[in-house]
């Protein structure tokens, strides 16, 4: 530990405050706030165990307590996980910087650990196409669940904005779509016929079905994809919907609701569109995000020069 300042924050109001400038000046998504929340208090709970005090000035926690945290993640978590709370801690700490309550970040000064990036998964052109005729269209759920599976391969959005899209956002005509990403930004994302026809099948046939079955006082006529109580579908619950779609479907494995993002990517890389142009389209505030997928591409692309070239 260093030495006290005479002006120190403390711990708990000190994150108190920086959550709530998440919440309200950066506008972070409800999912990013309660990683934050979740990984500041994880990280005060040691802490103060350590300490054996209810609270700790700011100033008298150095890259040694930080590194000392570290230390004994590693047997219940894995380096991405680690990796996670330690951004969050340095953004925690930039934080204090700005608000003049400490002259230097101490997690900058603690080494990330090393991890290994892997490829994103995804599905090949005709492996997405059967996967996403899996569901049945003779009923409701079937006719709302292929809408889904179509609607994000054909936008490539995160599930996030996938259920927060309401009737309103939606141009039939023009065929795009409003979504609200990350950090409330907006953006325009196009969506294509087959896509267009299975939304407008389950919401003609489906939709007001579910609708009449929720008492009128907890309908959302807003959403477009509801659960059968008339009610704004979860992300989890998309989770669990791919999930029931993949048992189906026995050679398909290891794909997630955001492999279906990762094929769209891939697939319009593979078919020649610019990458700035896929980085748009996917809402990526930084290039380097989306170039990720020139890295796939690279290795089918030498998986074909291996099987088809004489002298590979």
């Amino acid at each position: 530990m260093v030495e006290q300042k005479t002006q120190a924050g403390s711990l708990r109001s000190d994150m108190t405050d920086f959550l709530q400038h998440l919440k309200y000046e950066r506008n972070v998504s409800p999912h990013t706030l309660r990683n934050y929340a979740s990984d500041l208090a994880q990280f005060k709970e040691y802490l103060l165990a350590v300490e054996k005090r209810d609270d700790i000035p700011v100033d008298q926690i150095d890259r040694l307590t930080i590194r000392e945290w570290m230390a004994g993640l590693h047997e219940q978590n894995k380096k991405a996980s680690i990796a996670r709370k330690l951004a969050s801690l340095r953004t925690f700490f930039q934080f204090l910087v700005r608000e003049g309550k400490l002259d230097s970040n101490p997690a900058k000064q603690v080494a990330t650990p090393r991890i290994e990036r892997k490829l994103p998964t995804h599905l090949s052109m005709e492996d997405a196409v059967r996967f996403i005729e899996t569901p049945d269209t003779n009923t409701d759920l079937g006719r709302r669940d292929r809408a889904i599976l179509e609607f994000l391969y054909a936008t490539g959005i995160r599930v996030s904005e996938l259920v927060g899209i309401d009737i309103g956002d939606i141009d039939f005509r023009e065929r795009l779509v409003r979504v609200t990403g990350k950090r409330k930004k907006e953006r325009i994302v196009p969506f294509g016929e087959p896509a267009a026809q299975a939304l407008m099948h389950y919401l003609e046939e489906t939709r007001g079905t579910f609708l009449n079955e929720c008492p009128e006082a907890e309908r959302d006529l807003n959403a477009v994809f509801l659960h059968r109580r008339g009610g704004r579908l979860t992300t989890r619950s998309v989770g669990r919907l791919i999930d029931k779609y993949i048992k189906l479907c026995a050679d398909i494995h290891s794909i997630s609701p955001h492999s279906l993002r990762h094929t769209f990517a891939t697939h319009l890389l593979d078919s020649g569109a610019d990458l700035r142009d896929i980085q748009e389209l996917l809402g990526h505030a930084r290039l380097s995000t989306t170039q990720i997928y020139t890295q796939v591409s690279m290795e089918k692309m030498i998986q074909v020069y291996d099987k088809a070239h004489p002298k590979a």
